[in-house]
């Protein structure tokens, strides 16, 4: 009797963890989209009010709760998280960009090789050729991506026109700079005392540092005094924007530590798989983006090789592992986890390493 309501509790724990974290990454690409539809000149600026706001709503949890960790703020760490921290904000630049260019729904096939490039950046790093069934579910998921932004035409299915080649090329880079920073996240955990809280407080507040120069550079200042002295642009939606996106971001990070927690990478897998297509239905409803054979079954292809790597992964590390085990590559769950170290994830979709 005690072992069935343990199990009720755990059950219905999962369950809050992943509806929760589905809808706050939902919350966090749509309103992401909102708010470059109605400000696409001010991106970056954009991305550095999420930043800013992730450090501060992590100092005002510190403030809360003595769970959460501030580090202590030193030059000689500061250099060691460089590398992990410079190429976060590439990423998210990248990513920030890239859900500009497409549309709502097609921003899960246009990121759609992140596994294939997770796997080949962790067995640069690993010096491991991974096994073939690994090998398998990154040509699947790459079928997928080619498939989504192919154009191509049939005369028995409507196929829809590539996407602007640029966002797709940001999307790419994107999908690179998670699977690089998604190993360099494993060599810099360390150096945060292997708290996640600590390396996401670097990470925001480093990104911030980096960030603030191009700004400048770009001229998004002066853009910004344009738009405030034009009747046209509704500026509310650019403040209200940064202000939830950043809380959801936040968010995503205490999302990520209990999604660790009480739930395991095939339930991870199966929930991001149910919000890509829950992503999609709801980009066609929201902006009337164009719903499409080609877009449905790539995203269903990309799906189905994510779960089938899981299933892999979960099966191979249930064998006996010899009395010195190589490392194992990155899996997709840390790869996708790289993502949400920056509680400012304009993808809105990951999960913390774990520590």
């Amino acid at each position: 009797m005690e072992s069935a309501k343990q199990s009720t509790t755990h059950n219905l724990q999962v369950a809050a963890v992943v509806s929760f974290y589905m809808g706050a990454a939902l919350v966090m690409v749509f309103v992401n989209k909102v708010v470059m539809n109605s400000s696409p000149e001010l991106p970056l600026l954009f991305l550095l009010n999420q930043l800013v706001l992730a450090v501060i709503f992590l100092h005002a949890s510190a403030f809360i709760s003595s769970k959460v960790e501030i580090p202590q703020l030193d030059l000689k760490t500061a250099k060691k998280m460089a590398p992990v921290t410079l190429v976060n904000v590439i990423g998210l630049v990248f990513n920030i960009l890239c859900l500009r260019g497409v549309e709502a729904s097609f921003f899960q096939i246009a990121r759609g090789l992140v596994l294939p490039l997770t796997i080949a950046v962790s067995s640069i790093q690993t010096h491991i050729v991974p096994s073939r069934r690994v090998l398998l579910a990154a040509g699947v998921v790459t079928l997928g991506f080619v498939l989504g932004v192919a154009p191509h035409t049939f005369a028995t299915i409507q196929w829809r026109s590539a996407p602007n080649g640029l966002a797709i090329l940001y999307g790419v880079l994107s999908s690179l700079f998670i699977a690089v920073h998604a190993v360099l996240i494993k060599v810099s955990l360390p150096h945060a005392h292997n708290s996640t809280i600590q390396l996401a407080y670097w990470q925001n507040l480093g990104s911030a540092l980096f960030l603030a120069p191009f700004i400048l550079m770009q001229g998004e200042v002066g853009v910004l005094r344009e738009l405030i002295s034009s009747d046209a642009w509704d500026g509310s939606v650019f403040v209200w924007g940064s202000f939830v996106t950043g809380l959801f971001g936040f968010l995503l990070c205490v999302a990520g530590l209990l999604s660790i927690k009480v739930t395991s990478p095939i339930t991870h897998m199966f929930s991001s798989a149910a919000r890509s297509v829950i992503q999609t239905l709801l980009g066609v409803w929201l902006f009337n983006d164009l719903f499409t054979s080609n877009r449905a079954l790539s995203i269903l292809i990309i799906a189905l090789g994510t779960m089938y790597y899981t299933w892999v992964k979960s099966t191979e590390s249930a064998q006996p592992r010899p009395a010195v085990a190589p490392r194992d590559p990155v899996d997709l769950e840390k790869a996708e986890s790289a993502l949400a170290k920056h509680a400012s994830d304009s993808a809105g979709e990951s999960s913390h390493a774990e520590k």
